[in-house]
C-alpha cells in the first residue's frame, strides 16, 4: 500500500536492524517508560506482526517509497479505555524524518483504511499531553479531544474522530 511519498506494509522481522535505531532513539522515546533494547524490539515486532495476522489491523512499517528506508509505523489496534474497546491510530516516526509531513501523510492513510477497508466509525488517539506535536497531528487531522484520562499507567489525552 502506498501515498505519495510513502509504502506502508506490515512489519516483516527483516525490520528489526532499522526498527532497534529508531526506538533505541531517547528523545523519539520521549513519551515511553524508555527507550526499546534490541530485545524489546523484538516482541514490539512479534506483537504486531502476530496482531496483524490475528485482526488484519496492526501496527505496519511506514517506509520511504523511493528507498525502502523504514522510517517507523503507523496502524490501528484494539484498546481498551475506561473499560470500553476502542480502535486506536497511532504511529511513531523517527526523529529525522520528524516536521516532513511523514505522519500526516501515514495518519491520512490509515483514516481511510480504517474506514474503507476496515469498516470503523470512529478511531482514537491516545495522546501523552505533553507531546505537542502529537496533539497539532491530531487536530490536523480532525481528531477532537474527547476527555483526559489514566491509561498505561499514566495520564493520556484521548482524541476521538468519526469517520
Amino acid at each position: 500500500m502506498e501515498t505519495y511519498r510513502l509504502k506502508i506494509r506490515p512489519y516483516q522481522m527483516t525490520d528489526l536492524e532499522s526498527a532497534v535505531t529508531i526506538f533505541s532513539d531517547t528523545e523519539m522515546m520521549t513519551y515511553y517508560p524508555a527507550p526499546f533494547s534490541k530485545q524489546k524490539t523484538m516482541e514490539w515486532l512479534e506483537w504486531s506482526i502476530e496482531h496483524y495476522q490475528r485482526n488484519g489491523m496492526g501496527l505496519w512499517a511506514v517506509c520511504l517509497k523511493e528507498t525502502g528506508q523504514l522510517i517507523g509505523d503507523c496502524g490501528i489496534v484494539q484498546q481498551v479505555i475506561d473499560g470500553e474497546q476502542k480502535y486506536e491510530l497511532g504511529y511513531h516516526i523517527a526523529r529525522e524524518y520528524w516536521r516532513k509531513g511523514y505522519g500526516s501523510e501515514a495518519t491520512e492513510f490509515m483514516l481511510d483504511y480504517g474506514k474503507s477497508t476496515l469498516g470503523l466509525q470512529e478511531l482514537v488517539s491516545i495522546i501523552d499531553p505533553m507531546n505537542t506535536a502529537s496533539l497539532k497531528l491530531a487536530e490536523k487531522n480532525h481528531f477532537h479531544k474527547l476527555k483526559n484520562t489514566v491509561i498505561f499507567d499514566k495520564e493520556h489525552v484521548i482524541y476521538q474522530k468519526f469517520l
